[in-house]
């Protein structure tokens, strides 16, 4: 029951925060998106640019992995990689990126125990890590826009099985509205702006003519 005299304006625990989460992404490379046949690819690698630049906006840790980048995969993409260009990338055997000790250091390096997941395959390189996070006691999220799946059927189905077993589904744009959750917040304001014009698609195009008509200060 609701106590009235507890109700206060305040977030909840739940949500994401830039000093509560990290994001990891999980073998954004070229082999990875050949035998992606879940959504639009192209999609896919908007979502994953424009979580990566909300990250950076935020100052959120990240990790980025490849597994066999080398000798099968390819190297991560360069759209992401050119966000974090100084960045060391984890390269794995394992398909479970969790089995990997310098995959789970970087991660313990963090701090955070929320985790948002994306990567390729959904069924496979994001639900094993996904729910061995869980296991171990991680809040875990999965950016199911900036992931995806050698079908329709196996996404989805990974998808259920990840909330079924507690994991939270979220898009990029939520993600990114969720680490800024309020306009009044000027630092972060233009930098999220540019990322929602720049990747939003339909709706990055409502806030140039937003910005256009009412000012470069309109917010939403």
């Amino acid at each position: 029951m609701v106590n009235i005299a507890d109700v206060t304006a305040a977030p909840g625990p739940d949500l994401l925060t830039p000093d509560n989460c990290a994001v990891l992404f999980v073998d954004h490379q070229p082999q990875m998106f050949f035998g992606t046949g879940s959504g639009d690819r192209t999609a896919i690698i908007n979502a994953t640019v424009g979580l990566a630049k909300a990250a950076k906006v935020f100052d959120v840790p990240v990790v980025l992995s490849t597994v066999a980048a080398e000798s099968f995969s390819g190297p991560l993409m360069p759209q992401l990689a050119d966000v974090y260009p100084d960045r060391k990338i984890v390269d794995r055997t394992t398909m479970n990126a969790w089995e990997d000790p310098a995959f789970v250091e970087a991660v313990k390096a963090t701090g955070r125990k929320k985790l948002v997941i994306a990567g390729l395959w959904t069924e496979v390189c994001v639900v094993l890590p996904a729910l061995s996070a869980l296991a171990q006691g991680y809040e875990v999220y999965v950016v199911t826009d900036a992931s995806g799946g050698v079908s329709p059927q196996a996404h989805e189905h990974a998808v259920q099985r990840m909330v079924q077993a507690g994991v939270v589904p979220v898009t990029w744009v939520q993600v990114l509205l969720e680490l800024q959750r309020d306009w009044a917040r000027a630092e972060t304001y233009l930098p999220v702006m540019d990322v929602v014009k720049e990747h939003g698609g339909t709706y990055g195009l409502g806030v140039v003519y937003a910005q256009a008509v009412i000012g470069e200060h309109a917010a939403g």
